[in-house]
């Protein structure tokens, strides 16, 4: 097979970032296996982080959230974070059908909200996206998928939590696992997440940095999937007109508990 073209295309490209034509790199070059300064000053950094580090790191959040209609409240605590989502729940209504029901993460954050008994209050249905066994054949587990599917489906808000939030962009950082469907945040109209204030980080570069080093998260690593959300889903490609919700959630709340 003939590739000349390629190697010409590869060529401009090595040329244009100052290195020779037929030079090519090998791949610790480019992705380093090794923990560098810069980085375990990155981990340091997140590690040592401060009360006021992490209040300038919520203003930052507030500040990029605002301009792409992420509404983010910093909360007390937890049960100020349980009130919170019922007082949502309650002045928002579903855009299709008349019936609210939510469907949530099986998440230990959320069990602690105890949301359950405050919405059957209000004749409200949650359902938690759980899967008993991981085996992708095993017949219970299908029928698990196909619940999860079918009550994602018919819910108008879903609550997930997040595995970070990151301040410089107000991005949502989620990873997929079993009980932690993505299509919670992403069919429901309203998408709310909650996470603690340690959760929150600055921007990428520490992200890569914890995931890749730091005891807490690099066993996991990078799961199957891993989602990033700035703001309710979005789109004007018609008539330059910007329309919320056409791709996914028209409304994305996010709680911070802690700050």
């Amino acid at each position: 097979m003939d590739n000349s073209g390629q190697q010409a295309f590869l060529e401009r490209i090595r040329s244009a970032l100052g290195h020779a034509p037929a030079e090519r790199r090998v791949r610790e070059d480019l992705c380093t296996s090794r923990l560098t300064a810069e980085t375990k000053a990155v981990l340091d950094r997140v590690k040592n982080r401060s009360a006021a580090d992490r209040q300038q790191l919520i203003r930052r959040l507030l500040e990029m959230a605002a301009p792409i209609n992420l509404k983010v409240a910093v909360l007390k605590d937890r049960p100020a974070a349980a009130a919170a989502a019922v007082d949502l729940i309650r002045a928002t209504a579903p855009e299709f059908g008349d019936q609210k029901q939510v469907v949530m993460w099986r998440h230990p954050l959320l069990a602690s909200l105890k949301l359950a008994d405050a919405l059957a209050a209000q004749n409200v249905p949650l359902h938690v996206s759980k899967i008993k066994t991981n085996a992708i054949d095993d017949a219970s587990t299908r029928q698990d998928r196909e619940r999860i599917r079918e009550t994602v489906s018919a819910a108008y808000l879903g609550i997930t939590s997040a595995d970070f939030c990151m301040a410089e962009t107000a991005t949502l950082v989620m990873r997929t696992r079993p009980g932690q469907a993505r299509s919670v945040s992403l069919v429901p109209s309203i998408h709310l997440a909650v996470i603690t204030i340690d959760r929150v980080i600055a921007d990428l570069k520490e992200l890569y940095a914890l995931l890749q080093w730091s005891p807490e998260f690099s066993g996991e690593g990078l799961t199957n999937c891993m989602t990033f959300i700035s703001g309710p889903s979005k789109t004007a490609d018609v008539e330059a007109t910007m329309v919320h919700g056409a791709h996914g959630p028209r409304e994305v709340h996010l709680f911070v508990i802690g700050g």
